[in-house]
């Protein structure tokens, strides 16, 4: 738990510390000086009486009481520290520099463990160990560089790497961005991102605190606290980015079902980051622009004017945004043509708005005005003004810092002269501006950042099911995949229309079981896992002689138990399943079934529970979502039922947490209504 002595230590002692500023040591007292911290610092250094002009005690025992102690000594020396510390000397925070703890080996992982019992114990605090330290507006606890300077309306940075830290502070500083407070958990010991993420939300304040928060996380070892406090943050205004490393198919693990094979650690890390509302991003470039997004003022809609005097950038610019689905729209009529005739000959306003290299100061602020006073199908502009060298274009920039001052749609300056025009873009984001050098990212960004859903919606507007019934065949059952019996039987209570169906044994059952049900039917081995792939399925059986062929075949296929015999359906094919992927919970897909799923694997995930809208937005970002709506003389899909089938799927696992995989596949669709043609259930109690 974070607490006020890490947070606004009263006092700080330095172990370790050193006069040589190439240590982390040396570097992280110097950089605490250089920060301006106000309160009692101490050092620590057995062959010292002063490092760095500060008082040196060489015996810890020496030492007077101290809020947060940080230690940069070799890691074998500091369990023994930490008890004096948090014994004798009322400490109560720590950062632990060092290295040579779980991320080397068994031995280091003991030590760690040792640590971190001792300072549990006083209801302490850890960052660390393996870290590059912290920033806040109190103390600027680290050892790297660089160091920003601090704005409280900057963004909280949160990093799993120490380095990575650096590197993304480096990229975002020469462009304009500002950082509120930083955080490297390095081990996370104790504290990883999501305590910290937590520890913001729960501190939040709308008038005081960053409304940003920018994270790089390598491992996620409490999703659902990742979830809850990213979501509250959302709903409370602010906006989150984050990269999560590690994202190859490398981490998906073989399984029997189609869920169970599409469901990756990515696709739960996918399914959580929509969940929340968080904005994913896969570098830090990446993350930076869409972090610098939101340091401007929101988008409220989709439609972007380009405002240019560069033709080239404007396209590239007009393709990222297109292919993000954002709008370029056109724009005209009188007051384009009113516009036009304020610029210079061979400008165009169509949008692109392009007015020519020779563009000055004044057109861009006649442009600027029209687009917010006239052209209504605009919600906010890109400026993008560069320059061959020629003359400065400081009356340029500063034009636009006042524009982005006053206009009521947002502007996001794109300013790629960052070598020519150095001197004006420095003066520019002295002012507190932002620049993005390259349009495509930007453009990327945007799009990112207005596709990604906003929190799901906490309290549920749920069907009812059949929770009693539920839970007699789940408990009845014994680990592995449910009989055909039971599944249906569990289809019922949940309340999925399935297809009439019978488990036959014998040629006399089959004949009897298709003659009620009346033909076509469908005859399907009972045993085999995939069945297809053994023979196991036949469709459009229109006979007694053909069933009885059929079921002589398929009985001797091996590991076949019985025969299953069911009414034959039309429809489109679909998809439905649930994947339990530990810590996360339990992952509810859908999408086409056939080819869509076996090939192009055109799959929608959440994680349970899933939400009206939520299950509505799945449909919606499947690739073939045009075939569930209807597309060249095809008839669509009940939309309403299929979203029902997966609202109740998410509702199962609440009930029955078992159920480590099902498959409901395919489910067969028409305008009408959904049928269950078949499904599977493993139970892993």
């Amino acid at each position: 738990m974070i607490n006020k002595q890490l947070i606004d230590p009263q006092s700080i002692v330095v172990i370790g510390a050193s006069n040589d500023t190439t240590k982390p040591g040396g570097k992280i007292l110097k950089n605490i000086i250089n920060g301006g911290y106000t309160g009692e610092l101490y050092v620590v250094n057995p062959k010292e009486d002063e490092v760095q002009g500060i008082k040196s005690f060489r015996d810890l025992s020496l030492l007077p009481n101290v809020d947060l102690a940080i230690l940069a000594i070799s890691a074998k020396y500091c369990h023994v520290s930490v008890e004096i510390l948090t014994q004798q000397k009322n400490t109560r925070a720590f950062i632990i520099l060092s290295a040579g703890f779980s991320e080397e080996n068994e031995a280091g992982k003991r030590l760690e463990e040792k640590i971190v019992a001792e300072i549990h114990s006083v209801n302490g605090c850890l960052i660390g160990p393996n870290c590059v330290g912290i920033l806040t507006q109190k103390h600027h606890s680290i050892f790297t560089y660089p160091i920003p300077l601090l704005d409280p309306h900057g963004c909280d940075f949160i990093s799993g790497s120490g380095a990575t830290a650096c590197f993304i502070m480096e990229s975002g500083i020469p462009k304009g961005l500002k950082f509120a407070n930083v955080f490297s958990v390095g081990n996370s010991a104790q504290i990883g991102v999501e305590e910290i993420l937590a520890y913001l939300d729960d501190s939040f304040d709308p008038l005081t605190s960053s409304k940003v928060k920018l994270l790089y996380i390598e491992t996620i070892s409490n999703p659902q606290k990742l979830l809850k406090h990213a979501s509250s943050l959302i709903r409370k205004g602010c906006r989150i980015a984050a990269v999560k490393a590690g994202a190859s198919e490398a981490g998906s693990r073989a399984a029997s079902s189609h869920t169970g094979a599409l469901a990756s650690s990515d696709v739960s890390v996918k399914a959580l980051f929509d969940k929340a509302g968080i904005v994913r991003c896969y570098g830090r470039e990446e993350l930076i622009a869409v972090v610098s997004v939101f340091l401007h003022p929101p988008l409220t809609g989709k439609n972007i004017a380009i405002i240019t005097h560069a033709g080239g950038p404007a396209v590239m610019l007009t393709d990222a945004l297109s292919n993000g689905n954002m709008n370029v729209p056109h724009i005209d009529g009188d007051k384009s043509i009113e516009l036009l005739s304020k610029l210079f000959p061979g400008s165009s306003v169509a949008n692109p708005i392009d007015f020519l290299a020779t563009g000055t100061a004044e057109q861009l602020a006649i442009i600027i005005d029209y687009v917010n006073a006239y052209f209504d199908n605009i919600d906010a502009m890109v400026v993008i003004f560069g320059t061959p060298g020629l003359f400065p274009v400081f009356d340029v920039y500063q034009l636009l810092h006042y524009k982005m001052r006053t206009s009521p749609k947002p502007i996001f300056p794109v300013l790629p002269s960052i070598v020519t025009a150095k001197e004006e873009i420095k003066e520019f984001i002295s002012k507190g501006r932002i620049n993005f050098s390259d349009e495509v990212s930007l453009g990327n960004a945007l799009a990112k950042v207005w596709n990604t859903p906003l929190p799901a919606e906490d309290s549920l507007d749920l069907p009812s099911i059949d929770n009693v019934s539920i839970r007699k065949i789940v408990d009845a059952a014994s680990n592995g995949y449910l009989s055909p019996e039971g599944v249906s039987s569990l289809l019922d209570a949940v309340g999925i229309p399935r297809a009439a169906e019978s488990v036959v044994s014998s040629t006399s059952e089959a004949i009897s079981a298709a003659t009620e049900m009346g033909f076509p039917v469908v005859m399907k081995v009972v045993g085999p896992v995939h069945k297809s792939d053994v023979g196991g399925v036949v469709i459009n059986v229109n006979s007694e002689e053909q069933v009885t062929k059929e079921f002589e075949r398929m009985i001797q296929i091996k590991d076949t138990t019985a025969v299953l015999i069911q009414k034959m359906h039309k429809g489109t094919e679909l998809f439905a399943g649930i994947k339990r992927e530990e810590k996360f919970g339990h992952l509810i897909m859908c999408g086409l079934g056939g080819v869509f799923i076996e090939v192009l694997k055109d799959v929608s995930v959440a994680l349970a529970p899933v939400s009206h809208p939520e299950a509505e937005s799945m449909l919606r970002n499947l690739k073939g979502y045009k075939i569930i709506q209807g597309t060249r003389g095809m008839k669509g899909v009940n939309e309403k039922a299929f979203i029902d089938v997966i609202i109740r799927l998410s509702m199962l696992v609440s009930i029955a947490p078992e159920i480590s995989e099902m498959d409901v596949n395919p489910l067969l669709g028409n305008p009408e209504s959904i049928v269950a043609v078949d499904a599977r259930i493993n139970i892993e109690k």
